[in-house]
């Protein structure tokens, strides 16, 4: 199944590069210039992430097209939004590109500048 791949690259009007970012319970929790857009969701390169708020999960899922999925629970000041982020540490050939890059859902907001 081929997908498309595409490296984000908006302009504000402004006429500027847009820098996504991901928010949960009002605080940043990864942001980059450098995200991967994939079936709609922004993907975040894995040196963007702000660690602290990000513990492993047990949880993984199958996507036929990219392979084993892996989770993180995000964490904001004591609370846990389980399994809130996902990356495919060792993705099918066909999202090599997305390799360890990270995505979220349950409530992360993914906001530009």
């Amino acid at each position: 199944m081929a997908v498309a791949v595409e490296t984000t690259v908006d302009a504000n009007p402004a006429g500027r590069e847009t820098m996504p970012k991901a928010v949960w319970e009002d605080t940043v929790i990864a942001q980059s210039d450098r995200c991967v857009i994939v079936e709609g969701n922004q993907y975040f390169p894995p040196d963007s992430l702000r660690p602290e708020h990000f513990r492993p999960a047990a949880q993984t899922t199958v996507c036929g097209w990219k392979g084993v999925a892996n989770y993180y629970d995000v964490v904001v000041g004591g609370k846990v939004n389980a399994g809130a982020a996902w990356y495919y540490a060792s993705p099918k050939s066909a999202a090599a590109e997305i390799k360890g890059y990270v995505a979220f859902w349950r409530g992360v907001k993914i906001l530009a500048d």
